[in-house]
């Protein structure tokens, strides 16, 4: 099967919509303590630069999930791979995350994560993909609304390939 990565998103408009974000995150929590929850792997590279521009104290920890099932279909069923190093009870909690898609990993984490107390609790993304979604899933901060096609790049894979890319590109399979 061949393909081809197409820009979607350039490396220019990928910083500044993650200082957008980074404005409203510091507008919101201004003179508070953040904890951000880094989801691995793909939320690194989001995770990296977003924290460039957070003007809050703050610390990261970071959580591996997936979810499993037959083929490609997710069983719903959220497998936690590694888990967070430090309590969040009483924390200002952000997620972040990559890409919010269909929100059935993320609703289950952020129930999760909400049962260990935190003071506050908040979702940025990345990418967002609402024409996916199945479950009804608040994302609080997002960079950049996208259609529903299948992206690689600034930390999203094909194959745990491209993750590097310093951009955001749709993978156009060719016929």
């Amino acid at each position: 099967m061949s393909y081809h990565i197409e820009k979607l998103i350039d490396e220019k408009e990928v910083v500044e919509g993650i200082k957008r974000v980074a404005d409203k995150i510091n507008n919101d929590y201004a003179g508070k303590k953040l904890r951000l929850v880094c989801i691995l792997k793909g939320g690194v590279f989001f995770l990296t630069e977003l924290s460039k521009y957070i003007k809050e104290d703050m610390s990261i920890d970071f959580m591996s999930v997936s979810s499993y099932g037959s083929g490609t279909v997710s069983s719903g069923v959220v497998k936690i791979i590694k888990d967070l190093d430090e309590s969040i009870e009483g924390e200002n909690v952000i997620v972040v995350e990559d890409i919010v898609d269909t929100g059935n990993t993320l609703s289950y984490l952020l129930d999760m994560l909400k049962d260990r107390h935190p003071e506050s609790i908040k979702l940025c993304t990345l990418l967002d993909k609402p024409s996916r979604r199945t479950k009804d899933v608040k994302v609080d901060y997002v960079a950049f609304t996208i259609p529903d096609k299948f992206v690689v790049g600034y930390g999203l894979d094909y194959d745990q390939y491209y993750r590097n890319l310093p951009y955001v590109g749709v993978v156009e399979f060719d016929d």
